[in-house]
């Protein structure tokens, strides 16, 4: 597939979706329990919101920074992401996504492979937050197609392994070929669609 989109417009669609989400929860919801490994609503807007920091460090040719910053569990978390999308949407629309860039550890790739990275990660963390928030999954389908197409050639399997260990994504879960694409990209991703539904 081909996306019709620009990159950065893709983004920000990914970004809206997400960020959507994320004012919607409301403090009685920071404990619920979320699709994403073991950790909760809080814990996973958390990392949102400091991803987008990190994403805005990188993007800019910097080196990023961890810590995280505890907006879940004050009322600015949405002020805090939007700020961050913003941010992070300013660095890429003045970036040259033409051509190829070197990554550690992939070699070359499409210059615009960072992009994709960023909107794969907000599109499978918005179907993680809209299972944990119990919300119908309507979300932006050329965005989910985007992320699993990008998945499918990105994720190396030494970056999978069961939860508690140090690989960032869980074994790829079966998902019907007829299964919605947000279910798709989930399962790839580790998820279990069905535990969710």
């Amino acid at each position: 597939m081909t996306p019709s989109a620009e990159p950065v417009a893709l983004l920000s669609r990914s970004l809206d979706q997400a960020g959507a989400l994320v004012a919607s929860v409301t403090d009685d919801q920071l404990t619920l329990p979320t699709p994403c490994r073991a950790w909760t609503v809080a814990e996973l807007v958390d990392h949102l919101v400091d991803g987008l920091g990190r994403s805005v460090q990188r993007a800019g040719g910097g080196t990023p920074t961890d810590g995280g910053t505890g907006q879940a569990a004050g009322r600015g978390r949405a002020e805090a992401f939007s700020d961050g999308s913003a941010k992070l949407l300013g660095v890429w629309a003045r970036a040259d996504l033409t051509g190829t860039i070197e990554l550690p550890g992939m070699g070359e790739v499409p210059a615009r492979f960072p992009v994709d990275q960023q909107i794969t990660e907000f599109a499978v963390h918005a179907w993680d937050l809209a299972k944990a928030l119990g919300r119908p999954v309507t979300l932006d389908p050329e965005v989910g197609e985007t992320a699993l197409t990008w998945a499918r050639g990105a994720l190396r399997p030494e970056f999978r392994g069961e939860e508690g260990g140090p690989e960032a994504f869980g074994p790829e879960v079966t998902a019907r070929p007829d299964a919605p694409v947000y279910d798709r990209l989930a399962a790839f991703f580790g998820r279990d669609p069905g535990r969710w539904s």
